[in-house]
């Protein structure tokens, strides 16, 4: 039989030793074999160890996993960097920031992709919270506006009509409202719905719910986009800004005075919304909508997670807009609400709220003359007769 390599041979008895043939305690120690098995086993655990507790000269580097810090350490050495969001070739062919591995434009055989877990980091943490924040908050001060300034003050009727709306812009108005309105629900059951209806729903009911949300939501979205675009060509021509305008940005409105500043057909504050809600923030909603909606034309999942970002946080401050728009057409002054669902408005309420509209209408001016009041308000002179021919 071969001697056991791992035997421990009794040391050799020294002058002032223990007698002969009688093993020292640490030498009892050492022969142990399951002592020897926990010796080998502790040091070869930390020797497999130690590249664990290497330094990483990329400082900035706080990865999740093993994986991401490979990749932002190849990043950090590559000579050439990754392209950037603003490169089409971003997430496309990546070795280190985003994906591991090389493929195609399916992205069939991505193994890591770092960027996952950035987006649901953001999206989950601070994003959430800061969006939550927003439309909780921003109802509560509407609320406390209410209470304490109160809305505008009536105007007493005077029975006579002023025709405001078309039947036409009505319709464009409450269809691109309801498409909002969809959208907004669907998207908080969506973003919010496991943490304040899954509790108390149930993984089953709560299923449904989130599987209709989503495909409504899916649906609803490109009908929401053709509705803005036919809002937005409808009332372009009476949201340019004027000279008036500025006027009433200085005095606030008089939302807080409730004093009566002179305005055209739309005042600074519906063409504020008309330029930065409607418009501004429509397209970036389309835009990221689309991008999510339609995922087989190319788009990586680095850029689908941009546009979810960028999604998520342009909803949260449009729904917030939209609650101020809808506050002041309703509650906040008395009146614009039958304007946009009849169509007519009274003549004291025309003088109080859109003082330069109503002097252009009761002047008689052509249908789409100045149509947002001109620069004074007043009517257009009409040109002088030519003279006749001269016999």
């Amino acid at each position: 039989m071969h001697a056991n390599p791992l035997r421990i041979h009794p040391l050799r008895a020294r002058p002032g030793s223990l007698p002969s043939g009688q093993a020292s305690p640490t030498a009892q120690l050492l022969t142990t074999p399951l002592l020897l098995r926990i010796l080998l086993t502790l040091l070869l655990a930390m020797m497999m160890l130690q590249p664990a507790f290497a330094g990483v000269p990329n400082k900035e580097a706080v990865p999740a996993y093993a994986e991401e810090q490979t990749m932002l350490q190849i990043e950090a050495d590559s000579v050439v960097r990754q392209p950037g969001l603003t490169d089409p070739a971003s997430g496309r062919v990546h070795m280190d920031r985003n994906f591991l591995g090389a493929y195609g434009e399916d992205e069939a055989n991505v193994i890591v992709q770092r960027g996952g877990n950035t987006w649901r980091y953001l999206r989950n943490g601070p994003l959430a919270t800061i969006a939550g924040f927003i439309l909780l908050v921003v109802p509560f001060l509407i609320f406390v506006f209410y209470k304490t300034i109160g809305p505008a003050r009536p105007e007493p009727e005077s029975g006579r009509r002023l025709k405001r709306f078309s039947a036409w812009e009505r319709h464009v108005h409450w269809a691109t409202a309801y498409t909002f309105i969809a959208l907004a629900v669907t998207g908080i059951i969506i973003m919010y719905g496991k943490n304040i209806m899954l509790p108390w729903m149930g993984h089953n009911l709560f299923s449904w719910v989130a599987i209709i949300s989503k495909y409504l939501h899916n649906f609803v979205g490109p009908l929401f986009i053709l509705c803005s675009v036919l809002m937005f060509i409808t009332f372009l021509r009476r949201n340019f800004f004027n000279r008036q305008d500025w006027q009433w940005v200085k005095q606030g409105g008089g939302l807080v005075s409730h004093k009566h500043v002179p305005a055209g057909f739309f005042n600074a504050g519906e063409k504020a919304w008309f330029w930065l809600g409607v418009t501004l923030l429509g397209i970036l909603m389309s835009i990221t909508g689309l991008l999510l909606d339609f995922v087989n034309f190319g788009q990586t999942r680095y850029v689908l997670q941009v546009a979810n970002i960028l999604h998520v946080a342009g909803a949260a401050v449009y729904m917030a807009a939209a609650m101020g728009h809808i506050y002041i057409g309703t509650w906040g002054t008395p009146g614009a609400y039958q304007a946009m669902r009849e169509g007519t408005v009274d003549e004291e309420w025309a003088k109080a709220h859109h003082a330069l509209w109503y002097e252009q209408v009761k002047s008689g001016a052509a249908p789409g003359a100045h149509p947002d009041g001109g620069a004074t308000g007043r009517a257009p002179v009409p040109p002088a007769p030519r003279p006749g021919p001269v016999h």
